[in-house]
C-alpha cells in the first residue's frame, strides 16, 4: 500500500550544516563552499534518479544564475549573516513504490514546481532510488528550497515557513501550523492524482490516524541510526524500549475496549488489577533505560561532512 510521508525540517548553521554540502549530497555532486574553501564531492553516489532546479516562473529569465547550484547555494550561505541562520528548508517525501520511475520523477516535479511558484523561491529537487541492501521500497525525494524569494540579483527577503509570523500576519497569510498542514495536503491530493492517473486504487492520507478514524496506535517511530545498527546485528537499548512502549500503550488500548464492552465482570477487575501491579512495579523500578535523546553513534554520525538524513542510508560517498 502507497505511504504518506512529509517531513520539513531545516539546514542550519546552529547545527552545523551548510546548504553547499546538503545540496552536493543529495544531487550526488562536487561542490565547493566558497566560505570555508572545503570541496564536498558526492559524485560517486549512484542512487539519485534525478536532479533539477527549478525557479519561479515570474523570475525564470532574469534569475537564470540560480539555475547554477554551486552559485545557488554559495549565495545562500552569502547572503545569511547571524552565526545560527536557517539557510536552507528541506522537504522529504516518499515516493509511491506502485509507480514507475517516470511516474514517480513526475511526481516530484510537480511537487517542486508548485513549492516553488507557492513561496517564490528557487527548489533544488534530488529523486533517489532505494539503495541496494536497503528497503526496496524506499523511492524518495528532496526538495531543498531557498528560504529566502529568489529575485534577478539574488536572493531577499525571508518567505513560505520561513516569513515570520508578524509579516505572515500583515499579509493576510495563514500561521505557520496552518501552512504546514495546507503543504501537507497538497502533497497527498498531489500523490493521489497520480496514482488515480496510474489506474492504482491505493491512496495516501496525511491526517492522523484519530482523525482518520482509525482506532489503533501508530506504529514507532525508530531513529534510522538505531536501524543501521540492528541490521548490522547489534543491539539498539532504544529501539528496544520504543517498540516495548508501544506494546504497552498498545495493550492499554486493549484494555479499554475490552473494559468497555459488557462482558464478564470479574474479568475486567481482574485486567485493571493487573494493569495497576504493572504500573506500580514500574514506577518503583530504578530508572535505567537510556534517555531517547542524542547518542554517541549520532554525535559521531552528524560530526564532520553532510550525514544521511530521513529517507536516505549512511554511507560514505564523498572523497
Amino acid at each position: 500500500m502507497a505511504i504518506f510521508r512529509l517531513q520539513i525540517s531545516s539546514v542550519t548553521r546552529s547545527s552545523g550544516r551548510r546548504a553547499t554540502s546538503a545540496a552536493a549530497y543529495r544531487a550526488g555532486e562536487r561542490l565547493r563552499d566558497e566560505r570555508s574553501g572545503e570541496i564536498q564531492n558526492y559524485s560517486r553516489r549512484a542512487d539519485v534518479r534525478h536532479a533539477e532546479i527549478f525557479l519561479p516562473t515570474q523570475v525564470a529569465a532574469t534569475a537564470a544564475w540560480a539555475a547554477d547550484r554551486e552559485r545557488l547555494w554559495n549565495t545562500a550561505e552569502r547572503v545569511e549573516k547571524r552565526h545560527n541562520a536557517r539557510v536552507a528548508r528541506e522537504f522529504q517525501v516518499s515516493l509511491p513504490a506502485e509507480l514507475d520511475g517516470t511516474q514517480r520523477i513526475r511526481l516530484a516535479r510537480a511537487f517542486a514546481g508548485e513549492i516553488a511558484e507557492r513561496y517564490g523561491v528557487a527548489v533544488d529537487l534530488a529523486v533517489h532510488d532505494p539503495r541496494p541492501g536497503g528497503d526496496p521500497r524506499n523511492f524518495h525525494a528532496h526538495l531543498l528550497a531557498t528560504t529566502r524569494e529568489l529575485t534577478p540579483t539574488g536572493l531577499g527577503a525571508k518567505t513560505g515557513l520561513d516569513m515570520p509570523a508578524r509579516e505572515r500576519q500583515r499579509h493576510g497569510l495563514p500561521d505557520h501550523r496552518a501552512e504546514y498542514v495546507n503543504v501537507r495536503a497538497r502533497w497527498a491530493a498531489l500523490t493521489n492524482e497520480a496514482l488515480r492517473e496510474a489506474g492504482l486504487e491505493a491512496r495516501v492520507d496525511h491526517r492522523s490516524l484519530a482523525a482518520q478514524g482509525i482506532e489503533r496506535e501508530p506504529l514507532p517511530a525508530i531513529p534510522i541510526l538505531h536501524l543501521k545498527m540492528e541490521r548490522r546485528g547489534l543491539r539498539s537499548e532504544v529501539a528496544e524500549r520504543l517498540r516495548a512502549e508501544y506494546q504497552e500503550r498498545v495493550e492499554r488500548r486493549q484494555e479499554r475496549e475490552a473494559s468497555a464492552r459488557p462482558g464478564d465482570l470479574e474479568a475486567v477487575r481482574r485486567q485493571a488489577r493487573e494493569t495497576w501491579l504493572r504500573m506500580r512495579a514500574n514506577a518503583l523500578a530504578p530508572s535505567a533505560q537510556p534517555r531517547a535523546g542524542r547518542t554517541a553513534v549520532q554525535e559521531r554520525g552528524e560530526a564532520g561532512r553532510e550525514p544521511a538524513r530521513g529517507l536516505d542510508a549512511e554511507d560514505d560517498y564523498s572523497r
